[in-house]
């Protein structure tokens, strides 16, 4: 799936995330951390507040998430969004479950398996990329995320 021509990083032994820019409804929310460790997805309340969400339109939840470093988190509630990966004519857009989560955090949102596995993506960490299906004209293909060395994002379809 993926080959030398799909690696970006600078370093061969690189030990980057792989962090992405996508839309939320319509706002494109950078530093998006892709992590296949996660079993859920989460939106920051700092990030659910920027993009003008109403509280109230969280579904209230009274369970706790095990953090990053096994400190336990308070969840808000979640809230389901359309979530576009891609720009242009080269887009997906699936409905994400989003955990809302008051914590701490240099990122804005954080997308786990469940999420990746209905985008139907393939993430090399070696490569710094992302592969999914979409439809174009009735055929189904795959493009490429790139993330590059300066933290953009770049679409390109895949050879």
């Amino acid at each position: 799936m993926f080959t030398d021509e799909d690696f970006q990083a600078i370093d061969l032994e690189q030990d980057d995330p792989t962090v992405i820019t996508l839309e939320i409804i319509e706002y494109a929310v950078i530093k998006t951390l892709v992590d296949q460790g996660s079993s859920v997805d989460i939106l920051f309340w700092v990030t659910f507040q920027k993009i003008n969400l109403r509280e109230k339109d969280i579904i209230p939840c009274q369970e706790e998430i095990i953090g990053f470093l096994g400190e336990r988190v308070d969840i808000k509630g979640f809230i389901f969004l359309r979530t576009t990966f891609g720009k242009g004519n080269v887009t997906k857009t699936i409905k994400i479950r989003y955990l809302v989560v008051d914590a701490c955090t240099s990122y804005n949102a954080l997308l786990g398996r469940s999420s990746l596995n209905k985008l139907g993506a393939i993430v090399s960490t070696p490569h710094l990329a992302i592969k999914f299906p979409t439809k174009k004209k009735e055929k189904l293909q795959l493009f490429i995320l790139i993330k590059d060395q300066q933290e953009n994002v770049i679409w390109q379809a895949s050879k």
